[in-house]
This record gives C-alpha cells, structure tokens and sequence, in this order.
C-alpha cells in the first residue's frame, strides 16, 4: 500500500493547446478511496491514465509513497486496473483470466490457485471458476476483473468507471460491494466516475474536475453543504442546487418579489452589486406565501417527490426544484408558494463563481 501524490501534473495531448489535465495537485492518503468525479472531457480518466502510465506526462510530477513514476513503464508502477469494458481473455476460464498476470510474473502455480481461490471465495465466484466469461452476467465478470486485479495485491487500485455497463439495480449493489472490499483490504482506491451520486456514495474523499482543473477536493458531506464555488454546487446532488444570479438589497436578495436574507457576515463579504445565490430542494419549503411556481412535473419517487416548475426570477422564467411531501404531492399545473431558509442558502461571486463566507 502507497500514498498517492499528484504535484502540479498537467497533460497536454498533441495538437492541442489547452490541457487535458491542468496543473492537477492532489495528495491521496494510504489505504483511501478517492474518487474523482465530473462531466465528460474534465480530464478525470486521464488523471487516471497518467498514474498508470497509459498517458506522458507533459509537466509536474507522479509519486506512489516515496517513488517517483512519472518516468516509469506502467508494469513498474505496481497498480491494477479495472476498466469499465471488463477486458477478459474470453478463452481462458474465470480462473486464469484471475492469474494470468500472476502466471507472467512466474509466481508458483500452487500460490497462484490459493491466491485465486481466497479472491474468487472472496467475490463469491467460487462456483464460477472453470466458467468462460460468455457464461457470466455482466455483473459477475466486472467482478472477474476485479478479482484480477485483487489476486496481484498492488499498491493502488485504479478504477475506471467500472459500473457503467451494469443495469441500475446492480450498479447500486455492485457499489456497495466496491466499497465494503476497498475497506477490508484497505488498498489504496482511485476510482473515477462520471455519476455524482456513485461518488458521494462511495469515496473517503471527492475530487471533482471540470475542463482539466480540479475544482474542489473534500469529503461527500463537505463537498454538499459547503461546495467552494458555482460548479460543484451545481454538479454535486441530485436533484441540482437551484441558482440564482440576483441583485443585492438591504439585509439581503430579491428572489422575484420575494425578500430573502443572507446572513450578515455574508452579507458583509459581497463588493458586487449581484451574487449568485443558491439553495437546495431539500431546502425549500411550500407554503400559503413566498415565490410563485408554476408546477411542471412532479416526480414521485416513493418515500420522497419532487417539484420541477418554473418561476418569474430577475424578470425571466427560471426553473426551480423543490422536494415536496410524498404523501400529498401537488399536480401538474398547480401554482403553489415556496419559501427560502435563509440559513441553508449558499451566495457565491458572480463574477469568479467562488464562495462567499
């Protein structure tokens, strides 16, 4: 097991001017899971492929604990990865797609069976192992590949997006299969996903990227109630942080007709004559009064429901969510009342997008 370090790694790919990877600083602890999180293209697969090796380094530096690898071949590195295609030899059985790189390395054949035994044991692939990988479901083979990588006992575990080719019911399953593993071996975990649910679910700690940058890098709950500027606020939970851009008044903003305030320490911080305020769903309360909604969808989720409508804000139509109660949703076409809790509300500059307070 190893520490992770990227110190100021950027990736430039030939032809292009502007970094797939910029200037990435980022310490990863021994035995944490990490999991870099962000829309297609922010560079978190490439991150990933730079510690592996797949990618060069265009500047900046690579170390695992103490070693620097920025220059090594990826056999040398001693990580395993795991894709999201699975990449199995489909004529070797579960057991040896299991050992093979242990079979390259010239490890005995009696410590290779036992090592893929206590993983297959592990995995619950017992019963699977003189199967072909055309015999397993989806789910079984992402865990064949894992299991690969496990039998070999890395340093670092690198994970990319290995969820996304299982239906929903077993991607949540699988998840926690993930997780509750990475515990019990305490291996050190990169493991890159583009769903922001999986990676709140999952990870120690969330890295999340946007155009090559890293934005903010917290833990779930840190990175949910005090995201550090517009992009993680929005990209993180689901449903979406509603966002405002609106003026400044006395004590506070106007939300359409409606007087919201903002604490006064905040409130003291603001040298812009418009902030971006934000606020969360979960934080809106339905009433007799307050801001308009026009309801357009309602979608009920069992124990939770919630509201998608639209709202006069700034003199525009913005849309708006808000959780609503399971037990007596409105309807589609309602006009109902929100009110905004002013402690749960976030601001941030509009002019950087950065936080205030």
């Amino acid at each position: 097991m190893a520490s992770v370090t990227f110190d100021k790694t950027t990736c430039l790919f030939p032809g292009s001017n502007t970094p797939a990877v910029d200037a990435l600083d980022l310490e990863i602890e021994d035995g944490e899971f990490l999991v870099l999180v962000g829309p297609s293209g922010c560079g978190k697969s490439t991150s990933l492929r730079m510690l592996a090796g797949l990618e060069e380094v265009y500047s900046g530096r690579i170390l695992i604990g103490d070693n620097d690898v920025t220059a090594q071949d990826p056999k040398e590195r001693d990580i395993a990865m795991v894709f999201q295609n699975y990449a199995l030899y489909p004529h070797m059985s579960v057991a040896e797609n299991m050992g093979f790189a242990l079979k390259l390395a010239k490890i005995p054949k009696t410590e290779i069976r036992e090592r893929v035994t206590e993983v297959a044991k592990m995995l619950d692939l017992g019963q699977y192992l003189d199967r072909k990988p055309k015999a397993l479901s989806g789910g079984q083979r992402q865990r064949v590949a894992m299991g690969r990588a496990i039998v070999r006992e890395p340093q670092v575990f690198l994970m990319d997006e290995p969820l996304s080719n299982l239906d929903a019911k077993l991607r949540v399953q699988t998840r926690t299969q993930i997780a509750q593993l990475q515990r019990r071996l305490n291996t050190t975990t990169v493991y890159v996903t583009h769903d922001q649910v999986e990676a709140m679910t999952m990870g120690d700690r969330v890295a999340v990227l946007d155009k090559g940058i890293l934005q903010q890098c917290a833990s779930p709950r840190a990175l949910y109630n005090r995201p550090a500027n517009v992009f993680v606020a929005g990209f993180m939970g689901s449903p979406a942080m509603n966002l405002f851009t609106l003026p400044v008044v006395d004590r506070g903003v106007m939300v359409g007709d409606v007087h919201v305030q903002v604490p006064r320490d905040i409130l003291g911080q603001v040298t812009e004559a418009e902030v971006t305020l934000g606020i969360r769903p979960e934080h809106l309360e339905i009433a007799d009064d307050g801001l308009a909604v026009d309801v357009d969808v309602v979608e009920e989720l069992g124990s939770d429901a919630y509201v998608y409508g639209n709202a006069t804000v700034g003199g525009i139509r913005q849309e708006i969510v808000a959780r609503s109660d399971w037990r007596t949703p409105p309807q589609k076409g309602d006009r109902l009342h929100l009110r905004f809790d002013p402690n749960q509300v976030h601001v941030f500059k509009t002019s950087d997008g950065l936080r205030i307070g």
